[in-house]
């Protein structure tokens, strides 16, 4: 499990892998890249990411946008 946290404007780079991951929104307002589209999610949000799927989270709020990713053991590196 990490902690991610994205300033204002901030992004991850659109990327992918091959194992599965679970996201839960601590704070802040964003976007969820997935499956060619955009979804908006903010505090209290989950996410389920499918292995081999192309992601990306942006921060689209004025605070800090915080978010715990939980990934199965082969993930972990």
């Amino acid at each position: 499990m990490r902690q991610f946290t994205l300033g204002q404007d901030g992004q991850t780079p659109k990327h992918s892998h091959p194992w599965p991951h679970i996201n839960y929104i601590l704070s802040g307002k964003g976007t969820l890249f997935l499956d060619g589209k955009e979804q908006a999610v903010e505090s209290g949000s989950v996410a389920y990411i499918p292995g081999d799927e192309e992601h990306q989270f942006r921060n689209v709020g004025d605070e800090d946008f915080v978010f715990i990713c939980i990934v199965p053991e082969e993930g972990d590196k």
